[in-house]
């Protein structure tokens, strides 16, 4: 008999379900029908019973490799390579690794997470962020679930929304806003709050049921702003008078990061199948990037997977970035000059969020305890279309972006020596725990820095010196995370923004409080 989860872990799972990973729910509104088995039975030899309907549970193949999916447009490369969702005598697996593979879409996570136990599905998608909730409770812990692949970035497919007034991000302290948790939108509000010096408490959330929900909550009086899917965001702006959009994952661009899993017994005894998957996969990933047309074809695949028009597919697929080979050496820690986003960041971070917010009774254990990384180091994969993805580059700035408003502003009290610019160890390390990961998750915006100082000594003094300062900030963020210098906006304020109270500098408690670097997030 199947085995299914304690009460506590279904409340839990519950609430992830609604945010999980269907980031692309938002087309569900367009879809229109397909003939599923339409290329899956072109050729000779299909493997498939010759039902079209996929079922969600059951009827497991045990020579089929079986993974579920949800409705997003990450899995192109997967279904490409695969050609199509059914395992096949046409499929790239099984001419090229000897595999069969066959994809099943079930959106309820709840279902697919008992048929997972059930030894009915072998690999489920999820994100990092979301994972802890799958490690911490007892009864999931003994599958000792085990992340393999990161498959993708999300790359627009989550909106915060404001209404009229809300300009920044810092405006969003102590209104009531909207938003799905524990789920990747609860995320994506955290992270973007802690770029303004904000913290989750210092907002009102009104608990949504998933995004969509949200998205129509915003229309309420009571409701300041909602984390929701795109294109609802659309709607729901064009309902409410003088909305707009403050944020979405094209800027906060390295939050969101769909993982697959399986639990460690499987990966144990199904290791060189794991390793072919992933090495088909990355094959696909690499063909998609290299080979506009192959993204055609993948998006017809996509489509007939999820019953979505061919236009919604597309759409689809622009709203994520699929991770290359070289992008999952980066996510697992396997690449030892990459300073950017890794899977431990995402993990550790929100395993600390659940915790401490009460949405999980216990800490989750160590991302090093929860992951697999033997596929990614057994993958022999080099050149084009498997290197990781290149660094935004910026040109240099323009007055224009001095003075331009910026979505986020994040004041840190960094302590020079007086009428010294050089950074002290104390110094650092201020930056790397109060910046560094704001910068690196907003990796597409650029960084305004303003240096300010009191007004002890000459002005024109200090005007040099705070500039000098915000300076000595941005080359330490360039030495230490390889960010392009050209990212950085530098401006010296010397004494002519004090801080609200503190103009007149009376006390040495405001000249200390004058004596600050901002950190700016503005667009390019």
């Amino acid at each position: 008999m199947a085995r299914r989860l304690t009460t506590f872990s279904k409340l839990l799972i519950t609430l992830l379900i609604v945010g999980g990973v269907v980031l692309a729910g938002n087309y569900l509104l367009k879809q229109t029908e397909w003939g599923r088995s339409l290329l899956q039975k072109a050729g000779e030899g299909d493997f498939s019973s010759g039902d079209d309907q996929k079922p969600t549970t059951g009827g497991k193949d045990d020579d089929v490799l079986t993974v579920q999916l949800v409705t997003w447009g990450g899995y192109a490369p997967g279904l490409y390579f695969n050609e199509g969702s059914e395992a096949s005598m046409q499929s790239r697996f099984f001419k090229d690794y000897g595999i069969k593979v066959r994809f099943v879409k079930n959106d309820d996570l709840m279902a697919a997470l008992n048929a997972w136990i059930a030894d009915e599905y072998d690999i489920l998608v999820q994100t990092a962020d979301a994972f802890p909730l799958y490690t911490f409770p007892d009864d999931l812990r003994e599958f000792d679930p085990q992340v393999f692949m990161q498959v993708d970035w999300s790359r627009g497919g989550d909106v915060l929304i404001a209404k009229r007034g809300i300009n920044s991000i810092n405006d969003l302290k102590g209104k009531r806003i909207a938003v799905t948790e524990p789920a990747p939108s609860q995320t994506l509000l955290v992270s973007a709050l802690e770029a303004a010096g904000l913290r989750y408490a210092d907002v009102q959330v009104a608990a949504a049921q998933d995004p969509v929900v949200a998205s129509q909550m915003f229309k309420a009086p009571d409701i300041d702003a909602a984390v929701v899917w795109s294109p609802f965001d659309a709607e729901a702006i064009r309902e409410v008078p003088g909305s707009k959009v403050l944020v979405t994952t094209r800027e906060q661009s390295h939050i969101i990061a769909d993982i697959f899993f399986a639990k460690a017994s499987f990966i144990r005894d199904n290791r060189e199948t794991i390793h072919k998957f992933y090495e088909g996969w990355m094959k696909g990933v690499a063909e998609l990037h290299n080979n506009p047309s192959n993204q055609e074809k993948a998006a017809r695949y996509l489509a007939e997977f999820l019953d979505f028009s061919l236009e919604d597919a597309q759409g689809a697929m622009a709203n994520v970035r699929w991770t290359s080979h070289g992008d999952n050496q980066d996510f697992f820690g396997l690449n030892p000059s990459y300073r950017g986003v890794k899977g431990a960041d995402l993990y550790d971070k929100m395993a600390k969020t659940f915790f401490e917010l009460g949405q999980a009774d216990k800490m989750a254990p160590p991302w090093r305890n929860v992951i697999y990384t033997g596929a990614v180091q057994a993958a022999n994969l080099q050149g084009r279309g498997y290197e990781s993805e290149v660094a935004p580059s910026f040109s240099a700035p323009t007055q224009k972006e001095k003075q331009a408003p910026a979505l986020a502003s994040k004041p840190v009290s960094i302590n020079f020596e007086t009428g010294r610019h050089s950074l002290s160890e104390n110094a650092k390390t201020i930056i790397d725990l109060q910046f560094a990961d704001v910068a690196r998750s907003f990796a597409t915006m650029r960084v305004r820095i303003e240096g300010n100082t009191d007004n002890v000594g000459s002005r024109n003094m200090n005007m040099e010196l705070s500039r000098k300062r915000a300076q000595a900030v941005a080359d330490y963020l360039h030495q230490t995370y390889g960010m392009d210098r050209n990212r950085f906006v530098i401006v010296g304020n010397g004494p002519d923004k004090p801080v609200s109270g503190c103009e007149s500098n009376a006390t040495e408690e405001c000249r200390a409080k004058n004596r600050r670097t901002e950190f700016q997030l503005v667009g390019s």
